[in-house]
């Protein structure tokens, strides 16, 4: 039996250096060590908005060092917007919406992307919305 904080092996032949060179590359990062941080508060703060299967199977495609990171996240117990998410990632990181929105985006693309299509589209139907865009994809609203 595993534990609920314990992720199971990644799923992805990214290795966690891969996908931080690859955010690093996204976000235009000077240093590895810039990028890393980021990751760091990106995908924390994600594991504290995502639960059930999608959070399970999201970690699961991540490399484990990722997966840790989101998975240690106790969920919140009230879910933010896409735009409140930046907002409070701003707050936590003490940068601006402005910088907060890029490095979400550098980081969400990736993650997007290690998720595949058909776990991006359950995440985000689990999300509120706001959340494509981050994920670098278009947000479409249906008329009421």
């Amino acid at each position: 039996m595993r534990s609920i904080h314990e992720p199971t092996r990644a799923t992805t032949d990214l290795t966690f250096d891969q996908m931080l060179e690859k955010i690093r590359y996204e976000g235009a990062y000077p240093t590895r060590e810039r990028a890393e941080a980021v990751t760091h508060a990106v995908l924390s703060a994600l594991g504290r908005q995502l639960t059930g299967d999608e959070r399970v199977d999201l970690a699961a495609r991540l490399p484990v060092e990722a997966a840790r990171i989101f998975t240690t996240q106790i969920p919140a117990s009230e879910q933010l917007t896409g735009w409140g998410f930046v907002k409070d990632l701003a707050t936590r990181t003490g940068g601006t919406p402005a910088t907060a929105r890029w490095d979400t985006g550098a980081v969400l693309a990736t993650v997007g992307h290690l998720a595949g299509s058909d776990l991006l589209d359950r995440t985000l139907a689990q999300l509120l919305p706001g959340y494509a865009l981050l994920f670098g994809r278009a947000e479409l609203i249906q008329a009421a």
